[in-house]
């Protein structure tokens, strides 16, 4: 039995090391299919109780998160686990937090910093990381 996403599903990102996170839009229904395992929800306030476990990062819309440090070691958390666990990122539109967040992923797993965002556009979404702010976050990223 495989704990890994399927890499033909919607909204999963193959890193360079193979690893598979899905970005997903919260405003959107759950796609059918495997649910995550662990999540990372980039929100502005609490998000709604799901059945995996997870980890909410307070993230307003368009900005950046409130805690730099908790979210590199969520990051982290997050990039760790997706070697065999199905590890999900979501915001409410599944773009700019989202976007940004799986460019700090492909940080991590080798991708040069002002290379992160093309990748993740490339091969997830062309408009993710939506503001500027948000760029400068991820060419900063350690």
């Amino acid at each position: 039995m495989t704990t890994t996403w399927d890499p033909t599903a919607p909204g999963v990102l193959r890193l360079p090391s193979g690893r598979l996170v899905r970005g997903r839009a919260l405003r959107r229904p759950l796609p059918p299919g495997a649910q995550p395992t662990f999540a990372l929800y980039l929100l502005g306030r609490q998000p709604t109780p799901v059945a995996w476990e997870h980890r909410w990062l307070r993230w307003p819309d368009f900005r950046l998160p409130s805690d730099r440090t908790a979210t590199a070691h969520a990051l982290r958390e997050a990039w760790a686990r997706a070697v065999d666990e199905r590890v999900e990122i979501a915001c409410g539109g599944g773009k700019g937090r989202t976007g940004t967040a799986l460019a700090c992923l492909a940080v991590l797993d080798g991708v040069p910093n002002d290379q992160a965002v093309a990748y993740v556009r490339q091969h997830y979404a062309a408009g993710a990381v939506e503001t500027p702010w948000q760029r400068r976050f991820v060419t900063r990223f350690r």
